[in-house]
């Protein structure tokens, strides 16, 4: 991983590009992150940095900030942030404390990964769970939205693991690869990027650079 930065999806829309198409974007806040720690070989094990999102103000860090976390910022100078996230870069030792990290480190037509939590459709049957099929609609079927055949009848006499079944759907880490960055608005830290990412409005978003693109 060569660079990467925490972000929040603030919505969709639609522009038109230099050649008239008009395609889907989101607009993702890509930063200002600060980074609040780096992680060495010597102390750590390992090298990599921890990025602070979405500064608080001051009378809020009062009330959400706990005495651990508050030292933790203190100790790198930086004002306490909603958000801290890892990431494991290349080339770790040209950051430092405190630098800020915007949303032009990436560029127009790059291509970037985007992980996020999915949205929380709560419990749910295996027809919106997993795209199992209905039962017969006719009037006679009595059987139309059910889990369906559970297992074999005396040999195994049990339930496979991995059956498809009802339950909590949703609320999951889903990474969507080689998303193109359509248009990069560094003053006001927004990045548009086509398609869809994962995750409700102001749900938390970490882009990389795209491992395969």
């Amino acid at each position: 991983m060569k660079k990467a930065i925490v972000g929040k999806k603030l919505g969709m829309t639609q522009i038109f590009l230099s050649d008239g198409r008009l395609v889907p974007v989101t607009v993702i806040q890509a930063g200002p992150c600060t980074v609040v720690q780096k992680k060495t070989i010597e102390k750590d094990g390992y090298e990599a940095i921890q990025l602070g999102f979405d500064k608080l103000p001051e009378n809020r860090a009062k009330k959400l900030v706990n005495k651990p976390d508050a030292g933790h910022f203190a100790k790198a100078g930086v004002a306490p942030m909603r958000k801290l996230r890892e990431f494991r870069l290349d080339d770790c030792a040209a950051y430092e404390i405190g630098q800020e990290i915007k949303a032009d480190i990436f560029e127009e037509g790059e291509k970037v990964d985007i992980s996020g939590i999915t949205k929380g459709h709560g419990y749910t049957g295996t027809i919106q769970r997993w795209n199992q099929h209905t039962g017969p609609m006719a009037h006679g079927s009595k059987y139309h939205r059910g889990l369906g055949s559970m297992s074999a009848n005396s040999d195994p006499s049990r339930v496979f693991k991995n059956k498809h079944m009802p339950g909590h759907y949703g609320v999951e880490k889903v990474t969507i690869q080689n998303l193109s960055v359509v248009k990069v608005d560094a003053e006001r830290s927004l990045l548009l990027v086509r398609g869809a990412v994962p995750g409700p409005k102001e749900g938390l978003l970490l882009i990389r650079n795209a491992i395969k693109a």
